[in-house]
Formats: structure tokens, sequence, C-alpha cells
């Protein structure tokens, strides 16, 4: 078989389906004129909210993210039972106090703002994102890439059973193991963090209180994100070897080591779930652009947890690209435009590399055990929050409400046709 569409998209994720999506709702391609691809589909579309517990993956979403969301149809599709608005953060160092000297608060109330954001369970996310896409037009197709060929007219993808498709515009959303950012050539740079993000959902002897707590520890941060059955999830960065022991231990010993490490601040701790974990690496692509084919999300950088802003930089990508190529809509010949492809990644590989570095140098910073730098930095948090433009500029940035954002991500309603 052999089908020729005007966007292949490698990657059924939320970064790959949102794409799929957007470029449907905004008209940038006809119906049927772009193809989702993906080693599984069956079943990543389920009604997550018919599941009995939160997925222990969540997000952390930003303003932006929210908006561009609901432009695409899957704000509307997440079930409210998987999304919670939280409305402060609290940030401390392991040698201060969550309210004390060594810390900050940021309240949406400081910036006018009904919340920070909100929590999502990763399930519902990718569910309603794929429906979206299916929704816009998309075409799903089941398969793994196995060569790809670009000139200057197309890009060709064979996969493993011998289908071929072509498209004028190829987009790799992947992942961070992306096989087809290395079909394509593109190096990458970064290193491992040789540590292990420990993911739980725990019942909290003091309430949330709708916010997301955050301790920097030594051994990494440990954050609990505020659930709306007053639980939180954690996500918890050790080193590798200190993540297995803690994964052997029973819930009661496990429930204690959390205890000690959030040094109290939410009281006594009960695991409700299991606990599961992921490598943490930095790794970011030196190219995001080939001949007609571009990279969005974990394939083109993957970054330190430590922020949540993973996903929110991934779909930022995915904002940027659909106003790049929002100047030839309609005319799908010019989808692969090298200039417009050059657009996208000046823009976005400058915001994506002063992120991954500013989140390695936090990490850097406060792991250290330097008696001198853990004073300097737990200083400089208060000082922070003693300057009001500052922590309000940090905040917004954060709701990805200020910096280099597309224009129609600045307001509701800014992106009319």
């Amino acid at each position: 078989m052999s089908r020729d569409f005007d966007v292949v998209v490698v990657g059924a994720g939320v970064v790959g389906a949102t794409m799929a999506a957007l470029l449907g709702a905004r008209r940038l391609v006809g119906s049927g004129r772009v193809a989702l691809i993906a080693d599984r589909l069956s079943g990543a579309a389920a009604d997550a909210a018919a599941a009995d517990d939160w997925d222990l993956r969540v997000f952390a979403l930003s303003r932006a993210s929210q908006r561009l969301l609901r432009l695409c149809g899957t704000w509307q599709r997440l079930p409210q039972v998987r999304c919670f608005p939280y409305e402060r953060m609290r940030v401390w160092d392991a040698s201060g106090a969550p309210a004390g000297p060594g810390s900050i608060t940021f309240d949406c109330a400081e910036i006018g703002e009904p919340n920070l954001g909100f929590i999502v369970e990763g399930r519902a996310l990718t569910s309603a994102s794929l429906k979206s896409a299916g929704a816009s037009g998309a075409v799903f197709i089941e398969g793994s890439v196995q060569t790809l060929r670009l000139d200057e007219r197309q890009a060709c993808i064979r996969l493993e059973d011998g289908r071929d498709l072509a498209a004028k515009l190829l987009i790799v959303a992947d992942g961070i193991a992306s096989k087809s950012r290395e079909l394509l050539g593109i190096e990458t740079a970064g290193h491992a963090y040789h540590q292990d993000a420990l993911v739980a959902h725990v019942r909290t002897g003091e309430p949330h209180q709708s916010t997301a707590w955050q301790r920097f520890l030594p051994t990494g941060p440990l954050a609990f994100l505020p659930l709306p059955d007053g639980r939180c999830s954690i996500v918890w960065s050790v080193a590798r070897e200190e993540a297995r022991r803690l994964r052997s231990l029973d819930a009661g010993a496990f429930a204690a080591a959390l205890e000690t490490a959030s040094g109290g601040a939410l009281g006594g701790m009960e695991l409700t779930t299991e606990v599961a974990s992921f490598p943490l690496q930095l790794k970011v692509a030196l190219d995001y652009v080939r001949t007609r084919a571009v990279l969005l999300g974990d394939a083109g950088h993957a970054v330190h947890p430590l922020a949540g802003q993973g996903l929110n930089l991934g779909l930022l990508d995915c904002a940027s690209l659909a106003e790049a190529l929002e100047s030839v809509r309609g005319d799908a010949e010019l989808l692969g435009e090298p200039r417009l492809l050059r657009r996208y990644e000046r823009r976005r590989k400058s915001e994506n590399l002063l992120a991954a570095t500013a989140l390695d140098a936090l990490e850097r910073l406060f792991s250290s055990s330097n008696p001198l730098i853990e004073h300097l930095r737990g200083a400089g948090l208060g000082a922070v929050g003693r300057v009001p433009l500052l922590k309000r500029e940090l905040a917004l940035r954060a709701l990805g409400l200020s910096g280099d954002v597309p224009a129609f991500l600045r307001t509701e309603n800014a992106w009319s046709d």
C-alpha cells in the first residue's frame, strides 16, 4: 500500500496528537490529509474517567498549554475528575522551611490569575488528545517506521510491514528515544543525571491546600502535586541505587522515608498506589530540521522534571510550528518550505535550550552540599520572594504568559479566523 498525505506525524503521545489536532482544527490542512503513526494505537483513546484511580503519570499544565488544548478541542474532552487547578506553589531548600528563610511562595492571587495551572492525569490527556486528532480528520496508522527518505519534493516513510507513505511534511514527535530522529541523522547532546524519578500517589496528614510543594534536597528535588481527592502525586528524584532501595521497601517504610525527605511539611504519609520510576536525562537535538522534516517535543529536547516544564515546552513547539505554517494555509506544497521550518527552529531551539540549561543549572545548584552554596541559594530564594516584579515575572513565565510565546496564546481568543 502506498498513500500520500500533506503531513505525517510520527508519535501518538500528547505532543504528536496535539499537533495533528491543531493542523486540522486550524484548517492548515484538509480533513484526511494528516496521518498519525504510532506502534500501538489500539485502546489508547479509551475512556480514562472510567478507570478506578488516577494514572501514576501526571502533568502540570501551564495557562498557555491549557489555551492551546482548548483550541484543539482537547480541554473540553478532559474529564473534570482527571484535572485539578492549583493556586499556590511553595519551594524551599532542604536547609530551610516551607514558609521560612530559604523559601519562596507563588500565589495566583498575586498575579491576578484564577490559578497557577492544572495537574492533569497523563492517561486522560493522551486519550483526549487522540480523540481531538481523530475529530479533526487525522488518519490513524498503527505501525513502526523502518526507513525515511527525504528530498526537495516530499518525505517518504516505509513502515516495517512494507507499507509506504509520502508527505509534504514529516513531523517527528516520538519521544526521547526517537527512532525517527536517528533515521534523520540528527545528533544529540546532553548527559544522564544518574537519577530515577519515583512516582506514586500518597495521602498526607496535612491538607495540600491546593498547593504544589517542592523541596530541594542534596539528592534531588521532591515534589508534591495536589490531586482533587486530597491526595498528592509525588515526583521524587534520587540516585538510581537509592531509587532501587526505596522501591524495595514495604508501603509503611516507604511512607516513613518520604515523610523524612519532606521534612514533615505535610505531616504523615500513607502510600495509596504502587511506586514506579523512570530514568532522568538531559538530551537536546543539535538540529530540529531536515529537508521536509521537523522535530517536536522530547524528540528535540528532554529536560529535568524539577519545574514540570517538559510537556509545556513540547506544546509550545506545536503552537510555534502552527504559527509558522499559518502563512501557507491551503497550499500543501509549501508546508515543508525550508524558510518556514528554519523560522520555527530558530524560535524554539533558543527557548528550549535556555530552559534546558536553566533547569540543569538549578539541579546542580540545589544538589550541592557545599555550605557556602547552601547559604547563597537559600538567601537567593528569599531575595526573589522580596522583589515583587521579579517574582511576578517568574510566575508569568511559568504560566506561559510571558517570554517568547506565540501571539494566539497570549489571550483567550486572540487566534480568530
